[in-house]
């Protein structure tokens, strides 16, 4: 402001003839300058905003192209009874219909499926909580739901397996499975849950262990990913 008021003072009445101090057209001038001196700070602080960068709470992500839908794999001969056979494909068919392979299948999420680990889950986790609200989010890592019996669902029964499907319930019905679509299931038929039971027991066991879920609030260094609609204000 220093500046400002010494360029400004060199402008007032004190270079002025005196028989203009007084005048209206000094008095004019005087009025000016104070204007412009009330008004320079109010242009520095406009410029200084928009000199700052504006925060972009997606800096430290990036848009990727998901696969949506999968080929189920398929049903290995021997790992079911023949009279089976169409149980078993209509649960193909559900699977495969349900886009269950999309989380399940380890690098669908973000667009580049390793199909030798189909339905084997995912090291790639899903935030349940905003990112972009907190900046630790829950996350949760989809299952292998191939019968494996280490890191899958072999060890299972068909009820417990049933309620996973249905009403989104773990192994041991403790908690809810947090992302998984299951509100959406409950209208499958009791014929449709146990195709696809049989077909899960059909496939082969792939050994893969997903990570362990992250709690809001911890920090990870594993990549994930958020699902998200959001409307204008």
């Amino acid at each position: 402001m220093r500046g400002f008021r010494y360029v400004f003072s060199d402008m007032s009445s004190d270079t002025a003839p005196e028989q203009n101090r007084g005048s209206p057209v000094q008095k004019a001038s005087d009025m000016n300058a104070c204007r412009l001196v009330l008004f320079a700070p109010l242009i520095l602080i406009a410029c200084a905003t928009e000199s700052e960068p504006q925060y972009d709470p997606l800096q430290q992500y990036e848009e990727l192209d998901a696969v949506t839908i999968l080929d189920a794999p398929s049903a290995i001969a021997g790992n079911f009874a023949p009279e089976h056979l169409y149980r078993v494909r209509r649960g193909e068919y559900l699977v495969e219909l349900l886009g269950c392979g999309a989380c399940h299948t380890d690098g669908a999420l973000e667009g580049a499926p390793q199909m030798d680990r189909a339905l084997a889950g995912s090291g790639i986790g899903i935030a349940y909580t905003n990112p972009l609200g907190t900046e630790n989010p829950g996350i949760v890592f989809p299952p292998n739901i191939t019968p494996d019996e280490e890191t899958g669902i072999g060890l299972w029964s068909d009820q417990q397996i049933e309620q996973a499907i249905r009403v989104g319930l773990g192994r041991h019905a403790d908690r809810r499975i947090a992302v998984m679509p299951w509100q959406g299931y409950t209208k499958l038929t009791a014929e449709d849950v146990t195709s696809i039971v049989s077909y899960l027991r059909s496939i082969e066991a792939v050994r893969h262990q997903v990570p362990d879920d992250v709690a809001p609030g911890e920090k990870t260094k594993r990549p994930y990913v958020y699902f998200g609609i959001y409307r204008s204000r």
